[in-house]
């Protein structure tokens, strides 16, 4: 008997003009992590879909063995019969149902025709026991965060006697902490016999976890690696999923900074619902012409806060403070103002507030400044948004054959480059940049750095948002450190080092103040 539990063989998928997947194989050892490598649209998560059943049997070619026999998946369901569970980026949890609700959502624990709400909850606390999740089971959903969050979906997963888990960037949205403690619970699913397939882009992670990586290039695999293997190196895997060697992460870059162009005083923004809560406390900070300012903080501090208060006060309430423009107060009020005053913001959720997906990449492109492509009656001129549109296509790379795609088809590399498009044909002068390379491989996240690069030697004042240190140090000149929503300090990144800002990020509330 094969000591793969999983065999997919010359599995082939097309979209309408696209060949999706090109005769991909894949074998996973039984009791396993196993991870899958590939760049944005390489065909990583429509793999994991035609193996759970989201695209069923007929709908592709080849052929999927699990424990040894043939199967062919109609729906989840099927899959999930067999203990095929899939947990996708975006988790699939009711924020208004309790825990032990969604925990067997479509799985009631029923007596009498009933829902047993005492087995329920009972049954509920043992799953979240097992996954280290230590919270009541009647608790609603969405007052926790993502990191449990995610458990809760792994937990819902156990319900169903898995024995192979895939989990689709599981870690994209977690702090360092929650990260750690799901690759620990991992790790013990991996030891009770359990199998895991887990798509990411943080290959420090994969280096850490994985026993096995599949890399997956353009549709097609390129190679499986033993992570165990000398050769095992985050270089080789960026070799095979872009197909060339990246020997540096980040573009090379000469700063001409200029006068100041944006200035932030005493910014103070309470919470919108809870009275008294003040979530940014006092900010200033500033930004000169061609200058990339970095914004550092854990989770929680007020980094996004802080940003969407300043576009048109678009978060938060009884918001007090200056900024400045050139040297000139301004005062947006809405994002229309926003936007009118020269500032634009690329949000840390595309998918939400950046972009609609169900509209087309030249819709999205020319939706911040409509006006540009407008006849004095406000009829939009067809044929220049089309024009301008295509414009951005290729000069940002974007990889699909036409501007009449949908963007909801786009991978998540191309879709960030559509959110930067548009809001670059508005001509802002402040560009506000919030996990501009969040969920995007390596190679993808090459190019954003480029497009950044060159904005700032344009002159624009450029403001960079991320989880990432070594990403703000790589590509920022100055940055500022958030704690509570209180700026903690700010240093050159030339002089600055992870070390020296995870201590200004931690800096306890009454340290800062005692400072003060």
């Amino acid at each position: 008997m094969s000591s793969a539990i999983l065999e997919m063989r010359n599995i082939t998928k097309d979209f309408p003009g696209v060949k999706v997947l090109k005769s991909v194989d894949l074998s996973v050892a039984r009791g396993e992590i196993h991870a899958i490598c590939g760049e944005n649209g390489a065909g990583k998560s429509t793999l994991m879909k035609v193996l759970s059943g989201v695209y069923p049997h007929g709908s592709y070619g080849g052929d999927i063995l699990f424990e040894g026999e043939g199967v062919a998946f109609s729906s989840i369901r099927d899959s999930e019969e067999r203990g095929i569970v899939i947990i996708h980026q975006e988790l699939a949890l009711v924020p208004h149902l309790s825990v032990a609700e969604n925990i067997f959502l479509g799985n009631e624990r029923v007596r009498g025709g009933l829902i047993d709400w005492n087995q329920a909850n009972h049954e509920a606390a043992a799953f979240m026991e097992r996954v280290g999740l230590d919270e009541n089971p009647t608790v609603p959903v969405g007052q926790l965060g993502v990191g449990k969050q995610q458990l809760i979906e792994i937990a819902k997963a156990m319900t169903k006697d898995v024995k192979l888990l895939i989990l689709d960037e599981p870690t994209a949205a977690l702090n360092d902490n929650d990260s750690e403690h799901l690759l620990g619970l991992l790790r013990e699913l991996r030891d009770q016999g359990i199998t895991c397939i887990i798509i990411s882009h943080k290959l420090g992670e994969i280096e850490a976890i994985a026993d096995s990586t599949t890399i997956i290039r353009d549709g097609e695999s390129i190679e499986t690696i033993d992570m165990h293997g000398e050769d095992a190196t985050q270089a080789r895997i960026i070799r095979g999923m872009v197909g060339r060697s990246l020997d540096q992460r980040f573009p090379d870059r000469t700063p001409q900074i200029g006068e100041e162009i944006f200035r932030v005083e005493n910014w103070t923004v309470h919470h919108p619902t809870q009275a008294g809560r003040v979530v940014v406390d006092d900010a200033s900070i500033s930004v000169g012409a061609g200058e990339i300012v970095g914004i550092a903080g854990l989770m929680g501090a007020g980094r996004t806060e802080f940003m969407m208060s300043l576009f048109g006060q678009s978060y938060g309430r009884d918001i007090s403070g200056r900024v400045f423009l050139h040297g000139k107060e301004i005062r947006p009020r809405t994002v229309q103002e926003a936007i009118g005053s020269g500032l634009a913001y690329v949000s840390e959720d595309r998918k939400h507030y950046g972009l609609n997906l169900i509209t087309d990449i030249r819709t999205n492109i020319t939706a911040a400044a409509l006006g540009k492509i407008s006849n004095r009656a406000s009829f939009v001129n067809g044929n220049e948004e089309i024009k301008v549109s295509e414009e951005y296509r290729r000069d940002m790379n974007i990889k699909t054959p036409t501007v009449m795609q949908t963007v909801g088809n786009l991978s998540g590399g191309n879709q960030q480059k559509v959110v930067l498009s548009k809001w670059l044909f508005s001509d802002p002068e402040v560009l506000i940049l919030d996990e501009p390379t969040r969920g995007i491989d390596v190679g993808a996240k090459y190019e954003i750095y480029e497009i950044i690069n060159a904005l700032a030697a344009a002159g624009k004042a450029i403001i960079v948002v991320s989880s990432e240190l070594p990403e703000l140090l790589g590509m920022c000149d100055r940055i500022y450190t958030l704690a509570y929503g209180r700026i903690t300090g700010q240093a050159p990144a030339a002089s600055a080092t992870q070390e020296s800002l995870m201590s200004l990020m931690t800096i306890e509330k009454n340290q800062k103040e005692a400072a003060a």
